[in-house]
């Protein structure tokens, strides 16, 4: 999101000029309103049993169910979920804001930051104001420790401004809080404010995923590319893969369904193949020069509507992942 204030909002003083304001810091965050549901189920989140369980008693059970959260059993104000990059937290966020019935304010350190000096506070006073407005609702502030992190003394005032604006909208002394949660994110909590750390009451840990997460994600990651992998293989894969978070899986596996396509571009020789009918040109090695049907061509040359993509196999995914595997 851009935030070019280039009006100053008058200087005249008069209920207009306020609602002006009001009105540009409103728009200005507009887009970090989640109108329409990411379609992410948790479902989709591979493991993190424990997580996805304390998400749903902090975040869905209250607004779906407020008459169990009465007395002394208030729901969590502040959820901080926080481990190693890539395990999945903003994909949790997003399951969040699908399962929620609330609105869901995606929100990141340059939507809440202005050049102009004072807007900073303005936009997360007004971000806090259209939470209680359109509650419940849930903010959520990926990579907080960017917005928040410890104050020090060589630290500018606009910053500590900012900060200190942060922690009183967090504490809501005389609003209504009831039905917003703040949802944030982090990778290195401990380079949080403690203040602002504090004001996570509930902290959840998404770790690495395990056996069982690894091996949804490989399946998951692979489930629309044509495969030759059998259920053996994909339990191999996972084993070996043991300390990868799952954006680490996605690409892992992202650069194993390339291989074919590196196999088309360096192929010298293709055999003609006759599939469901149909002629195909099927990429081949060069020791298949002079057989029958081969022809010497690269892919430029070749039909698109006649080329055979070759599967992916497990023997490509060793090749390029797990050689230093064989010489143990």
């Amino acid at each position: 999101m851009i935030h070019n204030f280039n009006s100053r909002g008058g200087g005249g003083g008069g209920g207009a000029g306020v609602n002006d304001e009001d009105k540009k810091f409103q728009n200005a965050l507009s887009e970090a309103i989640i109108t329409e549901k990411p379609n992410v189920k948790w479902t989709d989140v591979a493991g993190l049993v424990n997580a996805k369980k304390a998400l749903q008693e902090a975040v869905i059970l209250p607004i779906k169910f407020p008459e169990i959260f009465k007395g002394a059993r208030k729901p969590w104000k502040g959820i901080l979920l926080y481990g190693p990059p890539g395990t999945g937290k903003t994909f949790l966020a997003k399951a969040c804001a699908t399962e929620a019935d609330g609105t869901f304010f995606s929100i990141s350190s340059s939507d809440l930051i202005s050049k102009y000096v004072g807007e900073s506070e303005k936009l997360i006073k007004t971000l806090f104001r259209l939470a209680r407005e359109k509650k419940p609702s849930i903010i959520f502030i990926d990579e907080i420790d960017s917005l928040c992190g410890s104050r020090s003394d060589g630290e500018n005032d606009a910053t500590r401004r900012v900060k200190t604006e942060f922690l009183v909208q967090m504490q809501g002394v005389g609003k209504d809080d009831e039905g917003i949660l703040v949802l944030g994110a982090t990778n290195i909590p401990w380079g949080l404010d403690p203040a602002i750390r504090r004001r996570f009451e509930r902290r959840i840990y998404i770790p690495l995923p395990d056996y069982e997460g690894r091996l949804f994600l490989v399946k998951h990651n692979l489930k629309d590319t044509p495969n030759t992998i059998t259920d053996k293989e994909m339990e191999i894969i996972a084993e070996k893969i043991d300390g990868f978070s799952g954006s680490d899986i996605s690409i892992f596996v992202r650069d194993a369904v390339f291989e074919p396509v590196r196999k088309i571009q360096n192929a010298n020789y293709y055999q003609e193949v006759i599939i469901d009918g149909k002629k195909r040109q099927k990429p081949v090695s060069d020791d298949m020069a002079g057989k029958p049907k081969v022809k010497q061509m690269k892919l430029i040359d070749v039909d698109p509507n006649e080329l055979l993509i070759p599967e992916v196999s497990m023997v490509r995914i060793y090749l390029n992942y797990f050689c230093d595997f064989f010489l143990e």
